[in-house]
């Protein structure tokens, strides 16, 4: 069987939908049996050259095309590619309708797409609407995406629209005889986000608005912030407006070493977001044993709940406040959210999407 993954991005990014996609490649290539072939088509960069490809190949990897972001290419390669391919995970809804296009002249052409989040959130062009009739699966990342997609297009067979959690990178695993424990005054609240006027509902400034009432309470609190973009300049002028430069750092753009040491260090992590998929920066903090906070919205509840973190309703600062503080006053059990992550280790990641491609 071939077996074709269309994807926006594998390395051009490090944002979530590239690094679950990662994590698809390698699923795909570990399932795959014995004469089965996986191939790759990505759009906005080009992994084949990119060292970092070996840890999610296997010898069932075949061709590894990307385009550079050159979106003509990106349609032509897609024609040529699915063609020939006896299914294809697709790995965003903006490039399902070329699949739906060459299912017309294709019979028996089967297709299945990932649905990360707020791509999926919205209503749907006709043509789009086309396409997710003609998917055979929908995998999606959480059950409140799924109640999305069934929201705006009721007409969805529901069978088909299956919950496949993200999983955290087994390339990223934590060596915990490495960590080491804080040597910064404390707490230290962590988040990690795109600081970009698009991602403003994220809730990184709800965070630094909750950080004076933080403060009465424990004067030597620090928010560390990392990440960047254009929203980056708004953030700083509500820090100097609220006097917080002492006590909130931006770290910008950081690599996954310096990350690491990030989550390592932190006492909580902190993400209050309106509109999360699914949150993979949580599984991240789990991972390092933090506790953490998310708001009560999106697919983020499926993913923190009070045995291992903290839920406040979004942009509810008294909420957010007391949230923060009950998690410095009580970190959750580090067994309980060691059971919790469980749940989503890869192996089981991968065992859920055979069973769905099947």
């Amino acid at each position: 069987m071939r077996t074709l993954l269309l994807s926006p991005e594998l390395f051009f990014g490090e944002g979530g939908i590239a690094r679950i996609m990662r994590c698809y490649l390698k699923a795909l290539c570990e399932n795959a049996a014995g004469g089965d072939r996986i191939e790759a088509l990505v759009l906005n960069d080009s992994p084949a050259t990119d060292p970092r490809l070996a840890r999610y190949s296997s010898p069932a990897l075949g061709r590894v095309v990307g385009c550079g972001r050159r979106k003509f290419e990106f349609i032509k390669q897609t024609f040529r590619l699915a063609s020939t391919a006896d299914q294809v995970i697709c790995g965003h809804l903006h490039q399902l309708p070329l699949l739906w296009a060459i299912s017309r002249f294709r019979s028996g052409f089967r297709y299945s797409l990932v649905a990360h989040g707020i791509e999926v959130w919205r209503p749907y062009s006709s043509l789009e609407t086309r396409a997710l009739l003609g998917a055979q699966h929908i995998l999606c990342v959480s059950e409140y995406t799924r109640r999305q997609l069934l929201r705006f297009c009721p007409s969805l067979d529901s069978s088909r629209l299956l919950i496949v959690p993200n999983t955290l990178d087994p390339n990223l695993a934590v060596n915990h005889e490495t960590i080491k424990a804080s040597s910064l005054a404390g707490p230290n609240i962590l988040t990690v986000s795109r600081l970009t006027t698009t991602d403003s509902y994220k809730g990184i400034d709800t965070l630094i608005e909750a950080l004076p009432f933080i403060l009465r309470e424990y004067p030597l609190a620090q928010l560390r912030i990392v990440g960047g973009g254009d929203d980056t300049p708004r953030l700083q002028e509500i820090v100097k407006r609220l006097r917080l430069t002492h006590s909130v750092h931006f770290c910008g753009i950081i690599d996954d070493n310096a990350l690491r040491a990030e989550y390592a260090a932190c006492d909580l992590f902190a993400l209050p977001s309106r509109r999360e998929g699914f949150g993979l920066v949580y599984l991240e903090a789990l991972t390092y044993g933090k506790s953490c906070l998310a708001a009560r919205a999106g697919g983020a509840p499926e993913v923190v709940n009070e045995r291992i973190g903290a839920l406040a309703d979004y942009g509810n600062i008294p909420e957010i406040v007391a949230a923060v503080l009950d998690l410095i006053r009580h970190p959750r059990d580090p067994e309980a959210i060691r059971q919790h992550m469980a749940t989503f280790a890869f192996p089981l990641f991968r065992s859920r999407l055979a069973a769905a491609l099947a």
